[in-house]
């Protein structure tokens, strides 16, 4: 099992269900800030066509390339389901953002070989580790 920082080194694209349009949301400014620091954003919203200059996506089986990390902005009772997504499309490590554990997910992604994190943030974390994409 990788660390929080080690699977954030190790990802390039990473796909955020539960994206928000809202500015004011941590759902739109902690994928924002990471795609600042050169993460690819795939958002997934049902809602959106586009967000952070990239095509939004209906759910995790419609993106049509590999992705290294689904971040999760989505209720406990939500992280379950996105997290056997998540495996069926072979994403390697899933995080679910600050707030939210779930023990059930937790057993899924363990079940499927996933790394897994929960009730961490981000940009915290990448902000501790001092990692960049940037070249």
């Amino acid at each position: 099992m990788r660390t929080a920082q080690q699977i954030l080194a190790d990802s390039a694209v990473i796909a955020v269900v539960g994206a928000s349009r809202d500015p004011f949301k941590a759902a739109h400014g902690v994928p924002l800030q990471m795609q600042q620091y050169g993460w690819r954003i795939i958002p997934v919203n049902p809602t959106v066509d586009e967000l952070f200059g990239e095509r939004a996506y209906r759910t995790l089986a419609d993106i049509p390339h590999p992705v290294d990390l689904v971040d999760v902005f989505r209720p406990a009772a939500d992280a379950v389901q996105v997290v056997r997504d998540a495996a069926a499309i072979g994403a390697p490590a899933v995080w679910l953002q600050l707030g939210i554990v779930s023990a059930e997910a937790r057993r899924i992604a363990e079940e499927a070989g996933m790394d897994y994190v929960e009730d961490r943030c981000l940009i915290v974390e990448r902000a501790a580790a001092n990692l960049t994409r940037l070249t």
